[in-house]
């Protein structure tokens, strides 16, 4: 499982669809985490949960890792998995969501 930084504004995982990005300074927003502006650090470990966890249901060796990694997250695994699994929200675009004009 690698994360990768993109570049100074984005981290993105060849094991999930999920990503990271820099909204300056050491903050960062991470598409599975809909409202909530981390640290760098913080933002490492939603992208480790979420590597973690996309394509397979965790083992309990898995649980365990996962609890200490969403404890600084301020969530319980549980949580932080089922948000993987259910939010998305596009964070590779720059900018406002173009409008139609109809």
């Amino acid at each position: 499982m690698a994360i990768e930084v993109v570049s100074a504004s984005m981290m993105t995982s060849d094991m999930t669809p999920h990503i990271a990005r820099c909204v300056g300074g050491d903050r960062w927003v991470v598409s599975w985490l809909p409202g909530r502006t981390l640290s760098g650090q913080q933002a490492v470990t939603a992208m480790t949960i979420a590597s973690t966890v996309t394509d397979h249901t965790p083992s309990e060796s898995e649980w365990a890792f996962l609890d200490g990694l969403a404890l600084a997250l301020g969530l319980t695994a549980r949580e932080a998995v089922g948000m993987v699994a259910t939010e998305n929200h596009e964070l590779r675009r720059s900018g406002p969501r173009p409008r139609s004009l109809e």
